[in-house]
């Protein structure tokens, strides 16, 4: 061997030592590993959710019974009250001067009725003596008896007018909070302005709409007339989350439900009674109500065993053979972010794939 050649193999051999010496590592294959579980029915209590408007259980719309200028207006907007609590005062000076004259009317009429009692009891007695005629006795019993209507209509008036003079002082029909006052002092009022709105807010009505489909779901059991009214009060408790995501501490029951479809909407009204005893509920807020419902012998399985393509969803069943095939199904929500309810597409006793279902193509064998 010449030099030239020693040369070439020396070098060969340095670069096979120095590529042993670098330690490089090839990339190795790793297998896929999938969890399966075996499908099986169970029960399952799903929330149902459902827009809703809050509503006082009694919200009055306070406008005056009589016409006038408010002298004053005694409450604030916001501000809670109780029942039989000045709102506002409407000037009563006429009134007063009507009660006035109706008291002296009434004191009219009663002289009246003296004078007449006595004409007529004096002519009874000369009548029972023989010294006037029936036709005089007639005469003063008649006009004893028109005295005595004209007390009782000047009595009425005396009551009409202390009616219309309480009328000027408008107080609260009912406990609650009072709403927006588009009215000033010195404004000229009548029956048709609306003063304020009284929302009595000790109880509260969460209303909102529920689809036929929903309603039939409630009362499947196949209950008569009698017995939905009573179904309804065995309804489970309903919570009420604002529109922040915070959740009324206090939960509330159903209490009535429209039994009259409404033919635009296809929906019944439904309320839900909450109570408010610090007055944190508003009449007009609006948020959801949830109400618990248990599903009975249901198929559940883990959102991430359900693969979606375009408009379908799948999973994958593990054969016999421990090779997966891709099965279409119909699922609903749970409302818990995390399971799925299978309406179709599966049995009970199925085998699918859970974790890695989105990396399994069709016939693959899947290792357990």
């Amino acid at each position: 061997m010449n030099r030239k050649n020693l040369a070439k193999w020396t070098c060969m051999l340095g670069a096979v030592v120095g590529l042993a010496s670098c330690s490089i590592d090839m990339p190795k294959e790793v297998p896929t590993s999938f969890e399966t579980m075996t499908v099986k029915k169970s029960d399952i209590e799903l929330p149902y959710k459902f827009s809703a408007r809050m509503k006082g259980q009694n919200d009055v719309t306070v406008t005056p019974q009589v016409s006038g200028q408010l002298m004053k207006i005694c409450v604030t907007e916001g501000q809670q009250v109780k029942k039989g609590q000045t709102l506002f005062v409407i000037d009563s000076r006429n009134a007063q001067l009507e009660l006035e004259a109706a008291e002296a009317n009434l004191q009219a009429a009663l002289a009246q009725e003296n004078s007449a009692k006595l004409e007529y009891e004096s002519n009874k007695n000369l009548f029972d003596k023989k010294i006037v005629s029936s036709y005089m006795l007639n005469n003063s019993e008649n006009s004893y008896k028109q005295a005595q209507a004209a007390v009782a209509q000047a009595r009425a008036a005396v009551n009409r007018a202390k009616v219309e003079l309480g009328f000027c002082t408008i107080t609260a029909t009912v406990s609650g909070v009072i709403g927006e006052i588009p009215v000033r002092v010195g404004d000229q009022v009548s029956a048709l302005t609306q003063l304020t709105m009284l929302s009595g807010n000790t109880t509260m009505y969460a209303e909102f709409s529920v689809t036929e489909a929903i309603v039939e779901a409630m009362v499947r059991e196949g209950l008569n007339a009698e017995e939905v009214e009573q179904h309804i009060a065995n309804l489970p408790e309903a919570t009420f989350v604002m529109k922040n995501g915070t959740e009324y501490p206090h939960k509330g029951r159903v209490v009535s439900l429209t039994g009259v479809v409404n033919a635009e909407t296809g929906s019944l009204t439904c309320k839900v009674s909450f109570p408010n005893p610090d007055g944190h509920l508003f009449s007009g807020i609006q948020g959801t109500v949830v109400m618990p419902f248990a599903e009975k012998d249901v198929i559940i399985v883990p959102q991430y065993a359900v693969v979606r393509l375009q408009d379908k969803s799948f999973v994958y069943k593990v054969q016999a053979d421990s090779t997966a095939t891709a099965i279409d199904v119909t699922m609903s929500g749970t409302g818990n972010g995390k399971d799925f309810i299978i309406n179709s597409g599966l049995t009970e006793g199925d085998c699918i794939v859970t974790t890695g279902a989105n990396n399994v193509t069709e016939g693959q064998k899947v290792l357990f």
